[in-house]
């Protein structure tokens, strides 16, 4: 029965996603806000079309598939704004994130994308996902710098709590931070208020301009950045799962949320880590319901787009990195070991690792 299958775990984890989400990417989405000289109004719709689109995509997949599929916004994405904004009229970059979205469903019904999951080599799939997320690794130690004592003791309960209370350490390790922050009167809760988002309704415009230094980009770092290395984390986990319903019920979240300043929704990948692992549930069967919570979680989140962003923002970066970090062990550790496991691949695994990892950008991607 499905209402079996729900875990306080597996809730967890779903949540640990969206705050990592609203905590890291979305500070990224503010500074394209930033530089598109968007009003408050305006920046909360947008927050309330990215989650909303998340939140559908990923709650529809998660309960028919029964496969924890974790939606986001594309990240690589947002960060091209930055670089557009304020030359890039908003209408056009309505226009351009339709494009965007019509050529993801068309990829999907084709099924060509499925092909290349096929032909690209499972190591290498791991070493480029070790890669992804090792800087994360990295940053909840580097944190220890600047935030001894909060990092230090995040990092021993985290290892208490694993060895005494495995399947809710990540809850008690959240618990811990949350309460060491409070203590150490680290975080800013000043600007916490209750406040509803509204969404506001852009007339979409095209142009060659827009379509072809936004759209078509963001399109293929999309497809490249986030659907790639995300099929990549549940086909290591063990899911079977056919890219054509995701990139489809995505693309289609996509076209329905981007007149509401939505940027493409896309499949995670470094969130997704935290759903699809053994952290969510033991059994791979149960771990659907980290994916229906993450959307329930993006509900809330775009609902009170302004008080829930307070919220996340007052806490200090360095607890999210530690935590995102120590979350995110588990999943490093699997694809390091995949991609060793082969022989015959381990080299050119160990070459998309060291790529991934070293932050390289190539010709815009």
């Amino acid at each position: 029965m499905p209402g079996r299958d729900w875990s306080v775990s597996a809730v967890t984890a779903g949540f640990l996603a969206v705050l990592i989400s609203y905590a890291g990417p979305l500070l990224i989405f503010f500074q394209a806000a930033q530089a598109a000289h968007a009003p408050p109004a305006l920046t909360a719709s947008w927050v309330w079309a990215i989650s909303m689109g998340a939140a559908a995509a990923g709650m529809a997949l998660s309960w028919w598939l029964r496969v924890p599929v974790i939606t986001a916004w594309s990240a690589p994405g947002t960060a091209l704004l930055i670089t557009l904004f304020p030359a890039l009229p908003l209408a056009e970059a309505v226009g351009a994130y339709l494009t965007a979205a019509a050529i993801v469903v068309a990829v999907g019904l084709t099924g060509s994308f499925d092909a290349l999951m096929r032909r690209i080599p499972r190591g290498v799939c791991a070493g480029m996902m070790a890669g992804i997320l090792f800087p994360f690794g990295l940053r909840a130690f580097k944190a220890a710098e600047s935030m001894p004592l909060l990092t230090l003791c995040m990092l021993a309960g985290f290892l208490l709590a694993r060895r005494w209370w495995p399947r809710y350490h990540l809850v008690a390790t959240l618990a811990l931070g949350v309460a060491l922050t409070a203590a150490l009167g680290e975080g800013d809760w000043s600007a916490l208020r209750l406040e509803l988002a509204h969404p506001v309704f852009t007339a979409p415009a095209w142009s060659w301009a827009s379509t072809l230094s936004l759209a078509l980009p963001l399109a293929m770092v999309s497809l490249t950045g986030q659907f790639l290395p995300g099929m990549v984390i549940l086909r290591g986990a063990g899911y079977a799962t056919p890219a054509r319903p995701v990139l489809v019920a995505t693309g289609l979240a996509s076209l329905a949320m981007a007149p509401f300043g939505g940027i493409t929704t896309v499949l995670a990948a470094i969130t997704a880590a935290l759903c699809t692992g053994r952290e969510a549930h033991e059994d791979p069967a149960r771990r659907w319901v980290a994916g229906v919570a993450n959307g329930l979680f993006y509900l809330v989140g775009g609902t009170l787009a302004g008080s829930i962003i307070a919220l996340f923002t007052a806490l200090p970066a360095q607890f999210v990195a530690v935590l995102a970090g120590l979350a995110l062990l588990g999943a490093i550790a699997a694809n390091v070991q995949a991609a060793m496991a082969d022989a015959q691949q381990r080299e050119g695994a160990l070459v998309a690792f060291l790529a991934t990892a070293s932050g390289l950008t190539l010709f815009g991607l």
